[in-house]
């Protein structure tokens, strides 16, 4: 039986129709359910947690009595069940050895599930599915992604790559094409290995911007999903990007962009 990939709740007296895979917990809130997905939006509806278990499948981890949460969102159990996108919860310490092994167990089947098919399998056919990013005036990488038996992303591999990112790092494409991050760059900076992380388990796409110990630039990453196990990536350096004002609503598009306006309802 294949297993459902969208369920179908009553939210504020309306039909909405959510993506299984764009959840990331559930929470009892008194006899009401709130559904947190992706984006910060929450669906809240009737119905019992009992029954939203059963309609998301076995994807997800029961944190305590009042709260299951997806395990691609997590990223961490340690004093709380921290996720990709930042948030934290709280959950039953007495069962932590258990949801632990429950949250292995699952994501390794997450990964064990990549399919090869339709990836690339040489380097010459990453280039060609490339081609159209060889002539572009910024980096671009394509990245797959290095799980250790924790199923954790402690590494990434370079699968291909355009000139402009061979100039953006500082080392020629035949050095960085099938070589992982960490034996390039022995100082490697494990915070982008959350975004990278995401991207490829949740398929979020992610702006980072941060300063690369690794190659001694100020970045913009903008970090997406691409094949099973991988993210694509867009590095700028950011002493290369200037802000125009070019309209009056360049202010107000620049503040939301910057998170200091709430977004508008659609």
């Amino acid at each position: 039986m294949q297993e459902a990939k969208y369920i179908t709740v009553i939210s504020n007296g309306k039909k909405a129709v959510l993506a299984i895979s764009t959840i990331l917990y559930v929470l009892m809130v008194n006899k009401t359910a709130e559904i947190h997905v992706l984006g910060g939006k929450i669906y809240q509806t009737r119905m019992t947690l009992s029954e939203l278990e059963k309609k998301l499948g076995d994807g997800f981890i029961k944190a305590h009595r009042g709260c299951i949460v997806s395990a691609m969102a997590i990223h961490d159990i340690s004093d709380n069940i921290y996720l990709n996108n930042g948030e934290s919860l709280i959950y039953t310490i007495r069962k932590k050895n258990q949801i632990i092994e429950q949250f292995r167990f699952k994501q390794k089947n997450i990964i064990s599930g990549f399919e090869r098919e339709g990836i690339p399998a040489t380097d010459e056919e990453y280039r060609r599915y490339y081609s159209s990013f060889e002539n572009l005036p910024f980096a671009f990488t394509d990245i797959e992604m290095v799980f250790n038996d924790e199923s954790r992303a402690v590494d990434w591999i370079f699968r291909y790559g355009n000139p402009a990112l061979a100039k953006l790092e500082k080392l020629s494409l035949q050095r960085l094409i099938g070589s992982s991050f960490s034996n390039l760059f022995s100082n490697m900076d494990s915070k982008w290995l959350s975004a990278y992380e995401r991207a490829t388990l949740y398929g979020e796409t992610l702006e980072i911007i941060d300063y690369s110990p690794e190659i001694d630039v100020y970045l913009k990453v903008i970090c997406f999903p691409t094949f099973k196990g991988h993210c694509g990536c867009i590095l700028f350096d950011i002493s290369e990007i200037k802000f125009t004002r070019n309209s009056s609503a360049a202010e107000k598009a620049l503040m939301l962009y910057l998170g200091e306006l709430p977004k508008e309802n659609g």
